[in-house]
């Protein structure tokens, strides 16, 4: 197939700036003081790749890639009569109409759901362009032949092309069905706790290397069947592969589908001749491997591990778990306050609980009396504390907590030593000093906060029944300088403020 004319240098300009974007919007995100930075040169960005697709591919002009002798069969050519420059800024703004409802309606606390929705939508994209380039490939410029032969009305498609569409089309709908079983999870709709089928990784590799053979076979042949049964068979894939991963493995899951959809984006790139979708794609791509690696390592488990599921639930052990007939203090949000105001620093730890409660806005009311009592107010985040990477830190920061009072684990637990109150809210496998003694256990091995180094603990939690998602006891629980609050964490948190006053 011969070029019309070469990618004009002001379009691959404009793609690489908003990639420049994208890369500094990324660098913004990496800390709370510069993310409202990094999100404006993500916006930027985004307006810059979509007013340049818009005036390249604009009614009344040709296509980058447009066959020379015949351009009739450009993309306007093959587009219907409704394809117009209204309609597709009519498109773009009804779009952004509904993004920008849900953001201003969608409470933090759903936050890792609604990124699990958005991983979805971006995953079917790819699918759905995937199809329509393969059942036009003479519009999207990836055919061989211009004249079009019987019984192949567009042309045969170029074997690389055929390459980067099939593995499009199988991370796309993989990132689809497993964001949707994601969502699912996260919202309570499907239960969190894994969900473990016979036979599944036998199942799992099986299905693997068939779509891996079936796009081999699609290279080859351009078979539709090939190219249709991928597409099943990957939706599946993508199912089985996260029913059986339980509820406290999402923040690996969550940045997994992140980095599914930025492969599929870049592969769809390829086949588009879309310089800004390879950057974009590749940059989420890649910075969501790290992001899964960097969880992984957090829980001391491998990625292989995490992806073979059967860890973690709702309440995240056995059903029913009971508490050990070991002997353990209870105390009243009057105990907590007087001692917290006693003191001279109190680390709060926040973790799934406090997000479930919603308490984060109390706590920060909490931290506020605290400091006009004189006490310093710090708080430690766990990489794995929620349901997505940074859940604790969005929160926080919906709840304006000062970002200079939030620090990592690695930067904090040298201070537990030094602290007159730990005040845990809701984390529990994060606090368990089994972790780093009791060779036996399922966390064994995993970083987790040394809050049992403090002088007094307090820890807020709903009963003592419940355990942590490894299914295990907190050996925190019954440490002689642990005093137990059992209550609803913000009305507690709420009941201690009163108290403070």
């Amino acid at each position: 197939m011969e070029h019309a004319n070469s990618v004009s240098p002001w379009v691959s300009l404009a793609y690489l700036v908003a990639g420049v974007c994208f890369i500094l919007a990324l660098r913004g995100l990496s800390s709370p003081v510069t993310s409202q930075r990094g999100n404006r040169f993500g916006m930027i960005g985004m307006a810059i790749a979509v007013v340049t697709t818009l005036v390249t591919h604009m009614p009344g002009k040709d296509l980058n890639y447009v066959p020379a002798r015949h351009p009739e069969y450009s993309i306007l050519a093959f587009a219907p009569d409704w394809l117009t420059v209204a309609e597709i800024v009519g498109a773009i703004a009804l779009g952004a109409a509904i993004g920008l409802v849900t953001a201003r309606r969608i409470a933090m606390t759903a936050m890792p759901q609604l990124v699990a929705a958005f991983h979805s939508l971006v995953g079917l994209a790819a699918v759905l362009v995937a199809c329509a380039a393969f059942l036009n490939p003479l519009a999207f410029g990836i055919a061989e032949m211009v004249v079009p032969m019987i019984g192949d009305p567009f042309g045969s498609i170029h074997p690389v092309s055929r390459i980067e569409m099939a593995l499009g089309v199988a991370i796309g709908a993989i990132t689809f069905s497993g964001s949707v079983i994601a969502f699912l999870k996260l919202n309570g709709t499907m239960s969190g706790k894994p969900i473990l089928l016979p036979m599944r990784h036998a199942i799992n590799l099986g299905l693997l290397v068939a779509i891996v053979a079936l796009i081999a076979s699609f290279t080859q042949t351009q078979s539709p069947a090939s190219f249709w049964t991928i597409t099943v068979l990957s939706f599946v894939i993508g199912f089985l592969l996260i029913v059986p991963i339980g509820g406290a493995d999402m923040p690996v899951v969550v940045s997994m589908l992140n980095s599914y959809s930025g492969w599929a984006a870049a592969a769809m790139g390829f086949t588009l001749h879309n310089s800004a979708m390879i950057i974009t794609g590749a940059l989420v791509g890649s910075s969501g491997a790290i992001l899964s690696y960097i969880m992984c390592r957090a829980m001391n488990r491998s990625f292989i591990s995490v992806i073979a599921g059967g860890f973690g639930g709702d309440s995240g052990g056995p059903a029913g778990a009971a508490a050990s007939d070991r002997p353990w203090k209870r105390g009243s949000a009057e105990d907590a306050a007087f001692l917290m105001s006693q003191a001279e620093q109190v680390v709060i730890v926040p973790g799934y609980g406090m997000a479930v409660a919603q308490a984060q806005h109390a706590l920060r009311e909490m931290g506020d009396k605290l400091k006009a009592h004189g006490v310093r107010v710090k708080y430690a985040i766990h990489p794995v504390a929620g349901r997505m990477p940074g859940h604790m830190n969005v929160l926080l920061a919906e709840a304006n907590v000062p970002y200079d009072d939030v620090f990592e684990l690695e930067d904090i637990n040298s201070e537990f030593a030094q602290t007159d109150v730990a005040f845990v809210i809701g984390a529990n496998d994060v606090t368990n000093p089994a972790a780093k003694t009791d060779k036996s256990s399922p966390i064994y091995g995993m970083p987790v906060l040394d809050v049992e180094k403090a002088k007094t603990v307090l820890f807020i939690k709903r009963s003592m029944g419940g355990v942590g998602y490894a299914g295990v006891d907190n050996e925190l629980f019954y440490r002689d300088n642990t005093m137990m609050l059992l209550a609803d964490a913000k009305k507690m948190v709420e009941e201690i403020v009163k108290a403070l006053d």
